[in-house]
């Protein structure tokens, strides 16, 4: 499969409305960092919502062309730095092009889903989308987004061979930009009520999923965690493994193809684990996965915090810890940092004396080092030692925009623990 890209662009609009940033404010929006928050805005009331503004320094200095809405938590998004070149739809549908043009080294008859837009990491707010096969899943997480869905379904539809888009609004973020929890699906037609058809069937690096048309969790599937599953199936050969946080399974099904000895898989979801089973089923039949890998998995309803401390010490070879997020902001970051050390804490009790711990944080709020920092304090309190084997991250599809540095969100570890 192959998504086809590049665009020129070259817009100009006139009488645009101006935003100030208030003096001493304005050195990280020069540096590219593109949300601006009110504390740093000089208001001017009759600024007309949901418009493109021209934002300059407090003496009238051009800084960048932004996004306006009073509306929104971030009521200033910085879009373009150039002053020549205006955001408008033409920009909008460029950057689309662009960002799912940097996609085709990825997407191969092996690997037929992956994210096209990475939000703020491929220059466009708020926006998410990921695809299955011939089917796109959007996430909007602000105002912007949402105003500019018409441009950003034809132009995914313009690049890509998707015949479906599905689009969901951040349950997240809903309540924070005044935004309706809805679902809208388009085909190349227009809008239809509801997808038909058999469930969204593709592939990741030779493994068979599946997930039904629409939207369900997030978009069905993680796949930020691709080049992850794709390391740590090396350690899993052999191993008596736990998967804690397994959701639909694929790092459970790594691990199967690995030849691991078992795998225990548990989310907080019973009808989540059913689907895990089934996707052993279909890797199995479809000769993905090896004969009587089915036999070798067992499912288990639990959270993660109370399984991790009833099952007996030294127990498994192989731990998978893949938990939600546990600071969805800043202001809980000691918060999580404690749930991070006590998770791997408890998770380190449960390996045995030379045994792999791949663990993993989805937390923007909390840095690399700080996660590692977490982890390291649960060994030292432990009295165990510990190698890091690899660190891992998400893969070429989310890519990491330096001038915001939550976009590197995932973050995690192979660890050896010696006891």
């Amino acid at each position: 499969m192959r998504i086809y890209g590049n665009c020129a662009f070259s817009v100009r609009l006139a009488d645009m409305q101006s935003v100030r940033i208030k003096a001493g404010r304005e050195s990280i929006f020069l540096k590219h960092n593109s949300r601006v928050y009110s504390g740093a805005i000089i208001e001017d009331t009759s600024l007309e919502d949901a418009s493109i503004v021209r934002v300059t320094t407090a003496d009238g200095s051009f800084i960048a062309w932004g996004w306006w809405d009073s509306r929104s938590f971030t009521k200033l998004h910085l879009l373009s730095w150039n002053e020549d070149i205006i955001p408008d739809g033409s920009w909008l549908r460029a950057r689309i092009r662009e960002a799912a043009s940097l996609r085709n080294h990825i997407l191969s008859e092996d690997t037929t889903a992956c994210r096209l837009i990475h939000g703020e990491a491929d220059f466009i707010p708020g926006l998410a989308a990921d695809i299955y096969s011939d089917e796109i899943r959007i996430i909007l997480s602000n105002r912007y987004a949402l105003s500019h869905l018409a441009v950003i379904v034809s132009s995914l539809f313009e690049c890509t061979p998707a015949s479906l888009i599905s689009v969901s609004v951040d349950r997240t973020h809903a309540q924070l930009e005044g935004m309706r929890q809805t679902v809208r699906h388009f085909t190349r037609a227009g809008e239809i009520s509801a997808p038909e058809g058999k469930n969204t069937c593709f592939r990741e690096s030779g493994l068979w999923f599946e997930i039904e048309k629409g939207i369900s969790q997030k978009s069905g599937f993680y796949c930020d965690q691709r080049n992850n599953r794709n390391i740590i199936e090396k350690y899993a050969a052999g191993k008596t493994v736990l998967d804690v946080c397994s959701f639909t399974g694929a790092f459970t099904l790594h691990a199967l193809r690995a030849g691991c000895a078992s795998v225990l898989a548990v989310d907080s979801s019973e009808s989540v684990l059913r689907h895990l089973l089934y996707q052993v089923h279909l890797n199995e039949n479809r000769g993905s996965l090896p004969a009587g890998s089915r036999e070798k998995v067992s499912i288990l309803k639990r959270d993660a915090f109370t399984l991790l401390r009833e099952i007996e010490d030294d127990r498994y070879d192989m731990i998978i810890l893949d938990p939600p997020k546990l600071a969805p902001k800043k202001s809980r970051e000691k918060e999580a940092l404690a749930g991070y050390k006590d998770l791997n804490l408890l998770a380190m009790k449960k390996i045995r004396s030379g045994g792999i711990l791949a663990t993993f944080s989805c937390s923007g709020a909390l840095s690399r080092q700080d996660f590692t920092t977490a982890v390291s304090y649960a060994a030292a309190d432990l009295g165990v030692d510990v190698q890091v084997l690899d660190f891992l991250s998400a893969g070429a599809d989310h890519p990491v925009r330096l001038s915001l540095p939550e976009t590197e969100y995932l973050k995690g570890l192979v660890l050896r623990v010696v006891k």
